[in-house]
């Protein structure tokens, strides 16, 4: 600790009047914010807790900024009031505080965990994911996760290839809030991947009914009879359902009824939504486009950019887009360049680089 933060008594009590804190009013289980646990050992600051610090370096990182222009689920949607891969990280975020506020868990662990987890998507949402799957899997025999890409995004992408330094329970649980991945070993993770869910299939069912897709009378009506008709009234149904049973349990779960009927509701929009034909009739132009793409930068690995994220945002697109060099760690892995390219775009920047190769700017004036 330098000296002036020595001289300082509020950050030089800070650690001891947050431990002490933590003691007497969080939960056993409860994950404790100190000692600060990095790849690279840092002096704590004076008035946040490690992973308050974590929480600020993920919103000030350039991949959280690209979610507001990545699909949730519906493509380029007309309308103002669609969620967004930010809008679904931030719902995620607000109602995880709440369960963890509720359990006596760690809020500010749970925050970072649910601001970063979703950091790796790939633009087009999970038709996105799939996409470049495919193309890995195909050309070189590797496979996408956004939930994996996401954590190397904030080990080795960020900060011209520095990474973010964040504590191994907020990596932790970047890396295993999908249910692809193996069990958080924190509670706070595991909030966190159920409450991802609960978040985006009722979100996705109002945004489906927005789109005329559903209507209410549509949605299976055990579920509905369990859980409340409004989006609100499931989502605090659930919340209070897994307080209550988690409380009990000492780990995170949902009771019986509840998660029956929220497994039903998530199959419902499986059948009539994610594969539904409104969506499905875009996946093969996106495959189209992630597949080209992929091919095109595979074979000309000399047009992946070397400048930085803000030198390559300065293309009259208007917005955040490619990867740029902090978004590609330096490597001589060429699939792995290339994936951290594509999966770094937003939607729009990869529709024009898609567009600027398919025609020809001398065309396109």
């Amino acid at each position: 600790m330098s000296a002036a933060k020595r001289t300082e008594p509020v950050a030089g009590a800070f650690a001891a009047r947050r431990g002490d804190m933590e003691e007497r009013e969080l939960s056993a289980l409860a994950a404790r914010s100190y000692p600060a646990l990095r790849m690279r050992p840092e002096e704590d600051c004076g008035v946040r807790t490690p992973f308050q610090r974590d929480r600020d370096r993920i919103v000030h990182c350039k991949a959280f900024r690209r979610l507001t222009h990545k699909t949730q689920v519906f493509v380029a949607p007309q309308g103002d009031h669609y969620r967004t891969r930010l809008t679904h990280t931030l719902e995620v975020t607000s109602i995880s505080r709440t369960v963890a506020r509720g359990l006596a868990l760690n809020e500010d662990l749970v925050e970072a965990i649910g601001l970063g987890h979703d950091l790796g998507h790939p633009p087009f949402g999970h038709i996105g994911e799939e996409a470049l799957d495919v193309a890995l899997k195909e050309r070189f025999g590797r496979r996408f996760h956004h939930y994996e890409h996401s954590l190397r995004i904030v080990d080795h992408l960020e900060r011209d290839g520095r990474g973010l330094n964040l504590t191994e329970q907020v990596r932790d649980g970047i890396a295993r809030h999908s249910s692809r991945a193996p069990l958080p070993k924190t509670l706070e993770g595991r909030i966190v991947r159920i409450i991802d869910r609960v978040a985006y299939i009722n979100h996705d069912i109002d945004d489906a009914i927005r789109a005329g897709l559903l209507s209410e009378d549509d949605l299976p009506a055990e579920p509905i009879a369990v859980l409340g008709r409004s989006g609100s009234e499931r989502i605090d149904a659930l919340v209070h359902d897994m307080i209550e049973h988690s409380a009990k349990a000492g780990d995170i779960v949902q009771g019986t009824e509840a998660g029956a009927a929220m497994a039903r509701l998530r199959e419902f929009m499986f059948e009539r939504v994610y594969l539904g034909p409104a969506v499905r009739a875009e996946h093969e132009r996106i495959a189209n486009v992630v597949s080209k793409l992929f091919a095109h930068y595979v074979e000309h690995p000399e047009l992946l950019p070397k400048m930085s994220l803000g030198e390559g945002a300065r293309d009259g697109g208007g917005g955040a887009g490619g990867a740029g060099g902090d978004e590609r760690a330096a490597s001589d892995d060429l699939p792995q360049s290339v994936t951290d390219y594509i999966a770094g775009m937003t939607d729009r920047y990869c529709i024009r680089a898609y567009a600027d190769l398919e025609v020809p700017r001398v065309f396109a004036r």
